[in-house]
């Protein structure tokens, strides 16, 4: 049986990981299944429950560390308060291709929960003056926009996405986002055929 592949997004806020997320998905021809990641934070405007992430509550989250489903979890101390993110078993079945979003850390550990020949990076890297941009351009879009937390987000990715930590992460490839949107789709859709085959 070919075993399935799980193609994992990666990269800094406003990097432009749930654009090229959505075309994946919309993209018939890479046939490729969604893994929603669960959130404690608030749903932004432009969001949809169940596709960008399941938006859930503490108890809910009580609810899925007691059922064992949690494959991993971290939880950011924002300006707003604690917010935790985390990763689910949903049955994943072995001979589909997937697609999924996350950090480095918990990329990391999905590739270790799955296998290193089933988890592949897509790493997505803009320049700072590209992240900056767009990052206030969507917080502006914002009911209430919340710039502390635009700034400790991009200060904490610069950390989070050191050099030496993706190179200790074993992530050799980097896709650039910092031009044609359709290069970029482009160049990311054959990495992903290549792989499949």
């Amino acid at each position: 049986m070919i075993m399935g592949k799980i193609f994992f997004i990666l990269g800094r806020s406003a990097s432009g990981k749930d654009k090229l997320y959505k075309e994946l998905l919309q993209d018939a021809s890479l046939g490729l299944k969604r893994i929603v990641l669960y959130t404690t934070r608030p749903i932004r405007a432009g969001e949809v429950d169940g596709e960008t992430y399941h938006f859930i509550d503490a108890a809910k989250l009580s609810e899925l560390r007691a059922s064992g489903k949690v494959i991993e979890e971290r939880t950011y101390e924002t300006v707003a308060g604690p917010w935790t993110y985390l990763t689910a078993d949903e049955g994943i079945c072995k001979d589909e291709n997937y697609v999924i979003i996350g950090t480095l850390e918990s990329f990391i550990t999905i590739r270790d929960y799955y296998g290193v020949d089933r988890v592949f990076p897509i790493f997505v890297r803009s320049t700072e003056e590209h992240l900056l941009e767009r990052a206030l351009k969507r917080e502006k879009k914002q009911e209430v926009p919340n710039y502390r937390e635009l700034c400790r987000r991009f200060l904490a990715d610069a950390e989070d996405y050191a050099e030496e930590k993706i190179r200790e992460a074993g992530i050799t490839e980097v896709f650039p986002n910092d031009g044609s949107l359709a290069e970029f789709y482009e160049l990311v859709k054959a990495r992903i055929q290549g792989t499949v085959r």
